[in-house]
């Protein structure tokens, strides 16, 4: 089939046969992405290519060499596509289409090239303390966005304020939120994903929140103490009662046997 015919049936053939289910691919820029025929192709046919965007990539016909150039590779055994080093213009609609008596679709990919995300940072902005709570401003910051968010702690508990805390900035997901006592700021897309851990709630909340850091209650631990105390005062005050009563009698059951004594001479 010479190239006149191949743009015949390009500008002819514009309904085919074939799935049209399509797969979305995130793909991490710089790196390779392989598409797969996802129907079997006849074991005779008259070509079969690739196309992006409607546009023509690779053109194969049985009986030639695998295509390889310095963006893509294609293999004349699976009829593989692979995408080398992409880059976000690489995104689009990708669509396989072979032509044995007709033509068929036997691939449709929606390639999303993206960046790897940027790092995140977690600053703490205020701190608000009373007898038994807590608050606690935070701020997460990437080199293009930034989210704050407010968590309280009462009596040992925290909580954030409000709902959990998200932006979304082209393509990629910034949220803080509270886990295990930990701050947490994520920066995500689909091929990435950049965590920063900051802060713990315990070192800022807990002297606030009434508490040891061993995780007890202060006004317990006081308690406990004055308890025991009373229990040791009282005890000693009981101990020297006793010791005074038993002194008294003893020197009583003396003075008796003394006088017994005299009496008898």
């Amino acid at each position: 089939m010479d190239h006149t015919l191949q743009c015949v049936f390009l500008l002819f053939s514009c309904q085919y046969q074939g799935s049209s289910a399509v797969t979305s691919l995130f793909v991490k820029k710089g790196s390779d992405a392989w598409l797969d025929v996802q129907e079997a192709v006849p074991e005779r046919f008259a070509y079969i290519e690739w196309n992006v965007n409607e546009t023509n990539l690779v053109f194969f016909r049985p009986g030639e060499e695998p295509i390889d150039t310095k963006t893509v590779e294609f293999s004349n055994t699976n009829y593989t596509l692979k995408l080398k080093n992409v880059q976000e213009t690489d995104s689009g609609d990708y669509t396989a289409v072979v032509l044995e008596a007709q033509r068929k679709k036997v691939a449709e990919y929606k390639v999303i090239v993206q960046a790897p995300v940027s790092p995140v940072s977690l600053t703490v902005d205020s701190v608000s303390k009373s007898s038994d709570s807590c608050n606690l401003t935070v701020t997460c910051r990437t080199q293009d966005s930034h989210i704050s968010t407010t968590f309280t702690c009462v009596n040992q508990i925290c909580s954030e304020d409000g709902d959990r805390a998200k932006a979304t900035t082209s393509g990629a997901d910034l949220r803080v939120y509270l886990q295990n006592d930990s701050i947490n700021c994520n920066h995500s897309n689909h091929v990435s994903r950049t965590t920063n851990q900051g802060a713990k709630m315990q070192d800022f909340c807990h002297q606030a929140s009434g508490t040891l850091s061993a995780g007890f209650p202060l006004c317990l631990v006081k308690m406990v103490v004055f308890s025991v105390g009373l229990i040791i005062m009282t005890s000693a005050v009981i101990t020297v009662h006793l010791k005074e009563r038993t002194m008294k009698r003893k020197l009583t059951q003396e003075s008796s046997t003394s006088v017994i004594t005299q009496n008898s001479h």
